[in-house]
Formats: C-alpha cells, structure tokens, sequence
C-alpha cells in the first residue's frame, strides 16, 4: 500500500483496533480470572487504556485524512471503513478525555461492587457507586446529544440510528399480542421440568459439544464461566462465558449457545477486515439477532432439542422426563419466573421493556437511583403479577448497568425482531432444515446466516444488512410475534 492519506488512515487505525482488542481483554480477565483484589488497580488500568484510545479517536489528524479522502474513488469496503472511523471521531471529539478515562475507572470499579452486592442480595451497598456511574453517563450523554434526547445519544453507541421514541413504537406494537398470549398460555398446566442433579464437570463438557455443534472455533476461542454470562473479542480471539446451576442445566446450555451465536459472528467476519472497523459486528442489534437465532428459532426448536434430549441422556442417564416431546416441552416451558437470561421467548421482551422504561427515567433524571429498587419491585409485579422476594432476582440480576450500558437493553428486543426476520427467511430458503437439526447438525443454518449477515461485519448499517438477507424486506415485529405465536399455540394447544 502507497503512503497516501487512505493508506496512512487505515494504518493508524489498525494500531486503535488493536489496542481496543487488548482493552477488551483486560476487561475479559475482569469477569473470568482475575484476583477479587486486583478492582482497584484493574480500575486504574482501564482507565489509562481508555485514555489511550480516546487520544488516539480524537487525534487531528484523523480530520484530515478523512477530509483529505473526501471525493476519493473508494471501494465499498473503503467507503464503509470511512463511514465508521468519521462516526467514532466525532463521537470521541465530543466527550471530554477525563471523562472518558473517569467512565472507565468507575465502571470498571463498579461490575465487582456489583457482583458482591449481587451475592449479599444488597442493592444498598450498589446504589452510591451506580449513582456514580448513572452521573458519569448522563454527562456522556449531554456532551454528545449537543441539545437532544439524552437517551437517543446513548443508544446511539449500540444500534446506530435507533432512537427511543422509534424502539418505543416497537414496544407498543409487540406488548398487547405478548401479554393476551401470556396470559392464555398460563392459564394452561406447565409442562414437567427436568428431574434429578447435574454436575458442574459435567454441564460444561455438554456446553461444549453444544458449543461444537453450532460451529464455535475453540482453535481461536474459550470459554470459561462468569456471574453473568457474555462474550468477548474478535477475529481470532474470541471468548465466551456460561454459568452452571447443578439444578438447572438449561441455563448453562442455552446461555452457552446464546453466547456462541455472538461469538460465531465475530469468527465469521471475512478474515480481510481483521483489525479494521470492519472486523467486528455492526451492531448490538445485529449481534443479538444471531446469539437469538442461535438460542431459539434453533437451539430450542423441536427438531433439535430432539437431538439435545439423546445426547443428555447418554450423558446424564434419566433426567426426569420420559420422551422427546416432553423435552421439548420442558425446553420451551413457561412459567413465573424473575430472570431475564432464564425467561422463555414468550416473556423475554418483557422484561427488556422494563429495564426500557427503567433505564430511561433514570438518564433523564425523572427516578433516582436510591429508589430503583422500589421502582423496579413495583414494576414487575404490575407487569408480571407476582413480587421480587430479594434484589439478586430482581434489579441487581444484570450486570449491564454496573459497567455504564445504558441504551443497551433495547438492543435484545430489537435482535428478536431482526432473528424473527431471518428466521422466516431461512426457513424459505431451506425448507428440509428440520432433517438436519434432528441429527444435530446446524451447518445448513448456521452457514446461511454466515453467509447472508455475518461475514459481512460492519460492511452495511444495521438494518441494511438485515434487509439484504431477507430478500429485501425490511425488518419488522410481525414475524417474530407470528413465530411466537404459532410456537407456544401448538405447544399449549391454544
């Protein structure tokens, strides 16, 4: 490549990129390995990365490289590279740096206040420093908003173009077909539950064949266990987390799947945007439609926990549940439940509008966050019926808010509306699916959604690239809601 202001451009911005990987990393050390007593210095050192890289973002010559490529002749690849190093150094110019690097400090502090007040069941210990951190985000989102919504400027940093008024609308679409249908499903018997205990060693060795069967490369990847389950890197360090519960090995497995649909994505990005803005997913909505696809349309589909049922029983010997059907219907069942990573796909947006809601009066300032708990208790029992009994199962359950994602939750519903999308599209194109999921074999979807959105990282916007792979029909609630509906009829036999 020339020394030309393109050449010199990608350049530097390989280096960003590979020190936002190695930010990431210590980040992923954080949550999996690292000493309880290293937060402190762990805080100090986020900080100075953070510090690093908003330097980097905002440095001048950035500006003119990109004004210098202005009326250029790009390729696509270029034109898109371009698109996302302007929108960061725009984003990066308009944040104070010792804001930057206070945000990294505290947060960083934060997600292990979080996890002992989480085991203490103790939101008091957690409200002075998440006042802090809801302090911190509310000065972030004044400086970018620039006079607009507070809200929108921080969902902005997750789903590109989504504003609050927008995922509002979503929301008011999907609750009213939601609620009467949770409302018919649960008048009916639940289904039986899987019976008996299930050994740590032993879930995580499943949790790794589910991990193979989906197609997740442990030659450039892991995965080991966190309080909170997520997924890490790109490229070729990619890194996911489950969590085990002798009791409830569905939690361990379909976190693990859900997981490696964000890690899957991340490995299938083509290998020539490696270190570019490209290389990594376009967005959060985006990232989930694939870890939701993965978990749901397919992972608890009837064909394939068919084939899940086989394997655990060679595995575990009996579990409780005499047939496959009946698996199939304890995988899927519905019941009364607290946890949003456990909730079934008929009340999961549910919850996510909750913490909409929640999330946002409290950026706005409208709730403070000494009376979250009493808001969020108060909340569930209007939406759900029933009262959180303790903290850990209700507004200290995620780890989101410790570590500063406000304007990140709306994201999961909107990746449930974008795998609704794509899963109709599939099932189009691949109409024997079924055959292959009962053997276990996911390689014809998980090939087609390789192929139509994730080797495709950060190439198109968010909705573009969901467009694209559905033929050109732009993404919407319906078939989602008609998917969920169809789904839990039959299963309950509405």
């Amino acid at each position: 490549m020339t020394n030309t202001p393109l050449a010199d451009l990608l350049a530097y911005q390989k280096e960003t990129e590979a020190l936002a990987q190695v930010a990431g990393r210590l980040g992923w050390d954080q949550e999996t390995v690292m000493p309880r007593g290293s937060a402190e210095q762990r805080g100090e050192e986020m900080a100075a990365m953070e510090s690093v890289l908003h330097a980097r973002r905002t440095d001048a010559r950035l500006g003119e490289w990109l004004a210098a490529c202005e009326g250029s002749e790009l390729s696509q690849a270029d034109a898109a590279k371009l698109r996302h190093i302007r929108r960061s150094h725009d984003r990066a110019r308009k944040v104070p740096a010792a804001l930057a690097a206070e945000l990294a400090r505290v947060t960083s502090v934060a997600q292990g206040q979080w996890a002992e007040a989480r085991a203490k069941d103790d939101f008091a210990a957690f409200a002075p420093v998440l006042s802090r951190v809801v302090e911190l985000r509310q000065q972030e989102a004044e400086a970018l908003a620039e006079g607009g919504d507070l809200y929108d400027a921080l969902a902005n940093d997750y789903e590109p173009g989504a504003t609050a008024a927008e995922l509002a609308a979503m929301f008011d679409e999907m609750r009213p077909r939601l609620v009467e249908l949770r409302g018919k499903v649960l008048e009916k018997p639940a289904p039986k539950g899987l019976g008996g205990t299930f050994p740590d060693e032993g879930q995580m060795a499943f949790a790794t064949k589910l991990a193979l069967a989906f197609g997740y490369d442990l030659s450039r990847g892991r995965i080991d266990k966190a309080v909170h389950p997520f997924s890490s890197g790109s490229g070729n360090d990619v890194r996911i987390t489950t969590r085990t519960n002798p009791e409830d090995p569905f939690n361990c497995f379909y976190s693990t799947i859900h997981e490696v649909g964000h890690g899957s994505y991340e490995q299938n990005i083509d290998q020539g945007y490696l270190l570019t803005p490209l290389g990594q997913g376009v967005s959060m909505g985006v990232h989930e439609s694939q870890s939701r696809i993965y978990e749901n349309q397919l992972g608890r589909s009837r064909a394939f926990t068919g084939w899940i049922y086989d394997q655990m029983r060679a595995q575990f010997g009996d579990i409780g549940v005499d047939n496959a059907d009946d698996f199939y219907a304890a995988v899927n069942r519905v019941q009364k439940d607290f946890i949003r990573t456990e909730a079934d796909e008929l009340q999961y947006n549910l919850h996510i509008m909750l913490r909409f809601d929640l999330e946002r009066a409290l950026i706005s300032g409208d709730l403070k966050v000494p009376d979250l708990e009493t808001a969020w208790n108060e909340r569930f029992e209007a939406d759900f019926g029933y009262a959180v009994p303790r903290a850990s199962l209700g507004c200290l359950q995620d780890v989101h808010w410790s570590v500063g994602l406000f304007g990140y939750f709306p994201t999961y519903s909107l990746g449930n509306v974008y795998a609704g999308c794509l899963a109709k599209a599939l099932r189009a194109d691949l109409p024997d699916l079924d055959e292959a999921l009962a053997q276990g074999d996911t390689t014809p979807a998980t090939g087609w959604l390789r192929d139509k959105v994730q080797r495709h990282g950060g190439l198109y916007e968010p909705k573009e690239v969901i467009t694209l792979a559905c033929g050109g029909e732009a993404p919407s609630a319906g078939p989602l809601l008609d998917y969920i509906e169809t789904k839990f009829g039959d299963l309950y036999d509405l």
